[in-house]
């Protein structure tokens, strides 16, 4: 059984790459070959399980199902459980947007550390390159009960925010669940 959803980020995000952008940027978003951004499988697999731990705490779900959709062992390869992939722009977006056009999707944001008087630590601005508020989808396979996918959905909806600084105002997002889903 397969899931597909949407992200629709509300505001600007940064899932980074763990790159520096020398001199312009402190740390870069997370972009594939052709310069567009994404966010990686895992990423939502380990957002996923959260929001399901914090379901556990209202009894919307049990560790049980938890270990049932993402397996008891975190790198068991004989332990086939659900799939994660990439959110990706849809394939029409990819194809609309030109290398000369994908640095429009990004811009970069300051901030520093303040200290207790009211100035800036010294040595604390950094800067971030951001991605701009847009529509990524992904899949998630490898669901075996119709329960492991309505808990999925449940998960998906718990979701308010991805990425760094999300309890800064980044990442504000939305996930649905498209048509595709079976």
């Amino acid at each position: 059984m397969e899931l597909t959803y949407k992200i629709t980020f509300l505001s600007d995000w940064h899932c980074g790459s763990g790159l520096s952008g020398g001199a312009e940027a402190d740390a870069m978003v997370i972009k594939d070959d052709r310069n567009l951004p994404y966010v990686a499988g895992k990423t939502i697999k380990g957002l996923l399980k959260e929001a399901l731990e914090d379901m556990t705490e209202v009894n919307q779900c049990t560790k049980d199902d938890i270990n049932a959709i993402f397996g008891i062992k975190a790198y068991d390869k004989n332990d086939k459980k659900a799939f994660f992939s990439n959110a990706t722009l849809s394939d029409a977006e990819k194809k609309d947007i030109t290398p000369a056009l994908s640095d429009f999707l990004y811009r970069n944001i300051a901030s520093t550390q303040i200290e207790k008087n009211g100035t800036a630590k010294p040595n604390s601005l950094r800067v971030m390159e951001v991605c701009i508020p847009i529509t990524l989808v992904g899949t998630i396979s490898g669901i075996n009960l119709e329960t492991q996918k309505d808990l999925l959905i449940k998960a998906l909806k718990w979701v308010r925010h991805l990425g760094v600084n999300r309890n800064r105002g980044l990442g504000r997002c939305k996930f649905e669940i498209t048509p595709k889903s079976n």
